[in-house]
């Protein structure tokens, strides 16, 4: 079977401060996650192709992540950060595409889990930025909590020319066993057509250090519902994931939580949806 991570992340702390990283919880993951870290992983795991996914909201990284796509054959493309509110946002995605490895460039995002605005995503200068988005042929990658995932409905029904990436499944509270009113906000998002969605970040959703596939799997049900293997992939969420499991425990996580699946819908979710949607 071929795999795609669909959902992975680099850093090197000697590059630039990850200030996200707070707290004895997260304190594992203060240390350099480098290409090559991954890819020993990676390999192991039967993994041929990855999308890179931005961690901080700076200029200068997603250039750098397009050049580490032109350097390494492992990654296949490069979700990246641009300010969607700055006047000249068009002009600044063809700028990034014309950059060594701009050619990598697949999708945009930014942290709106960060926003104190839930409704961030449906100001008008951020509608002006996702139509950019859109017009440049790219995707855009939504990392949200679960109370923004009704701006995410609403900003999908609003551009329906630009494909929306639900990241991490809208973060279900796994570790609360609370399904709702998530379930039911995913559900909105999902009847969309120009919506998908990743089955990534659910392990560190549950009990970091006591989680079992029975605790995600009613939450990778109610997205396999949703959206069907057609508009699912699998990410891994490395090195995130490390908090609560190894890279090859998430993916075999992800592959009991699919066993159920066609032969065909497998492909679909571990393989052809990302490569679709992100043209892989």
């Amino acid at each position: 079977m071929t795999v795609v991570d669909a959902h992975h992340h680099v850093w090197d702390l000697s590059v630039r401060d990850q200030d996200w990283i707070t707290g004895p919880e997260l304190r594992p993951l203060r240390r350099d996650f480098t290409v090559a870290d991954l890819a020993s992983e990676a390999r192991a795991a039967g993994v041929d192709r990855t999308v890179l996914v931005q961690t901080v909201t700076v200029p200068e990284e997603t250039p750098e992540f397009l050049a580490l796509a032109a350097e390494h054959d492992l990654i296949a493309g490069v979700v990246g950060w641009t300010d969607l509110t700055r006047p000249d946002v068009a002009e600044e995605l063809a700028r990034l595409r014309e950059l060594p490895g701009g050619r990598y460039l697949k999708g945009i995002r930014h942290q709106v889990q960060g926003e104190p605005d839930p409704e961030w995503l449906l100001r008008a200068d951020v509608r002006r930025g996702l139509s950019a988005v859109a017009e440049a042929g790219l995707a855009y990658d939504l990392v949200v909590l679960p109370h923004q995932l009704p701006a995410c409905a609403r900003a999908a029904a609003d551009l329906p020319e630009l494909t929306f990436v639900l990241d991490h499944s809208g973060k279900p509270p796994i570790a609360s066993s609370t399904r709702e009113p998530w379930t039911r906000d995913v559900r909105a998002v999902a009847a969309l057509p120009n919506t998908v969605c990743k089955l990534s970040g659910l392990v560190t959703e549950a009990d970091l250090t006591n989680w079992t596939v029975t605790d995600l799997r009613p939450y990778a049900d109610a997205v396999l519902k949703a959206f069907g293997p057609g508009r699912l992939m699998f990410g891994s969420d490395w090195p995130v994931c490390t908090l609560a499991a190894t890279y090859g425990e998430v993916l075999a996580a992800a592959t009991e939580l699919t066993a159920a699946l066609s032969a065909a819908e497998r492909a679909q979710f571990f393989e052809g949806t990302a490569a679709r949607v992100y043209g892989l």
